[in-house]
């Protein structure tokens, strides 16, 4: 059985980890996307995307969850990804005929990378 948890920054319950990643994901632009790869990378992980994924699945309420992607432009999660596309869509971010987010034209580049 799947249940989101919603959380507060900074709750003691909540690692080190996962606050660093609220902290990137809050910076993602209005329109732009990032993936979870690359949000790992960022903070010297360059393996934890799944680490990454865990923390974005109990993400604290207010935080634009909806612009982290996969790698390829794929919406990763199947029970809120008509919500996640429509806010994305109403952001601007473009969209492939085959509905993956055109990276080439949203993906986020953070320049400390």
């Amino acid at each position: 059985m799947n249940q989101l948890f919603l959380i507060r920054w900074g709750e003691r319950n909540v690692n080190d980890f996962f606050n660093q990643v609220y902290s990137i994901v809050e910076q993602i632009p209005f329109g732009k996307v990032a993936y979870y790869g690359q949000i790992a990378r960022m903070l010297g992980k360059p393996h934890g995307s799944r680490e990454v994924g865990r923390a974005m699945h109990c993400c604290p309420e207010g935080l634009p969850w909806h612009r982290v992607v996969m790698k390829d432009g794929t919406i990763a999660s199947r029970l809120s990804a008509d919500i996640q596309h429509n806010l994305l869509e109403a952001e601007g971010v473009v969209f492939m005929a085959d509905g993956r987010v055109n990276m080439a034209k949203c993906a986020w580049i953070d320049e400390t990378l």
